[in-house]
């Protein structure tokens, strides 16, 4: 099932929001603004927990601890924060890229953050120690840094250069697919064997991920300008994109039909979230967050 009905609207007073992120259990999401704030809510009953201040500029993406203990974030002031999530306090503030910080990631314990850069580079920085410095930087790419994911053992990267970059931490190999066309977002399947990636071409591709076989291509939605992300949901059965023209469209991965075209609202959809584990989608639009759940979903304290 797919979410189709609109069961949350969070006004959440930020400006733009430029992403909107579901944490490790899905049960909470966090907002970034062009305010400069990061905010905390839990989606599914509409209630916002907590505001984070501490950017210079705008928020562009953010990530949960898998605990919940910690958020990082990176924004258009350069810097990647860390902050406590109880005492809403930044812990730390990194700064060494050159430019504003398009994507952050957690590693799976919260002792390595990673950050993706305008900047072309990939910067790893240890939670634990006082050093300012990275402890790796990953300078392979031509072009500004546009989307991070990681698993267990390796980083994904998607750049303005057109390719998809896969490092494999365990052996420490880098492989490279060519798409093209500056590439928006990348991310994994969930069962890690294949690579979704999305491009100003209007296009979504799924690569398998070892031979960087072209398994899939999606089209229908629109995308030349913005930085748009693509999403898996959470059986793996449909591929999702955000598009220029107020919708969010998902596609049969195997067939590669259109299976849903979402309208959510006026203009360009900047941000979306898959849960991990339930039919549910966060959606950002202009200054709003909306959360869509499958038809048959009943919210809580509705008679059936």
């Amino acid at each position: 099932e797919l979410p189709r009905q609109r069961v949350q609207t969070l006004q959440c007073g930020q400006g733009a929001v430029r992403a909107a992120r579901f944490n490790a259990d899905g049960n909470y999401c966090l907002t970034c603004g062009s305010d400069k704030t990061l905010k905390l809510w839990n989606p599914h009953k509409g209630t916002a927990l907590r505001t984070y201040q501490g950017h210079g500029y705008e928020v562009l993406d953010a990530a949960g601890s898998f605990d919940n203990s910690q958020i990082c974030s990176g924004g258009a002031d350069k810097a990647v924060a860390l902050w406590d999530v109880t005492t809403g306090q930044v812990v730390r503030k990194y700064r060494g890229h050159a430019g504003k910080v398009n994507c952050v990631q957690f590693n799976g314990e919260a002792t390595v953050i990673v950050s993706g850069s305008i900047d072309s580079t990939v910067r790893c920085w240890d939670c634990r120690s006082r050093r300012p410095d990275p402890i790796q930087v990953l300078d392979e790419a031509k072009d500004g840094i546009s989307s991070v994911k990681l698993s267990a053992h390796e980083i994904l990267t998607g750049s303005v250069d057109g390719r998809v970059r896969r490092y494999d931490l365990r052996t420490g190999q880098l492989f490279s697919d060519y798409i093209g066309s500056p590439i928006t977002s990348v991310c994994f399947s969930k069962d890690g064997q294949c690579v979704l990636a999305a491009s100003l071409d209007s296009t979504l591709r799924l690569l398998d991920k070892d031979t960087g076989e072209l398994l899939g291509e999606y089209t229908g939605h629109r995308s030349t300008t913005y930085r748009l992300d693509c999403v898996l949901n959470e059986q793996d059965t449909h591929v999702g994109c955000a598009s220029e023209d107020g919708h969010v469209y998902f596609w049969d991965l195997v067939e590669g039909s259109l299976a849903l075209s979402l309208p959510v609202g006026q203009g360009v959809v900047q941000s979306l979230a898959f849960h991990p584990r339930l039919p549910c989608l966060l959606v950002a639009t202009q200054g709003q967050v909306t959360l869509w759940r499958e038809d048959t979903f009943q919210p809580e304290g509705d008679p059936d």
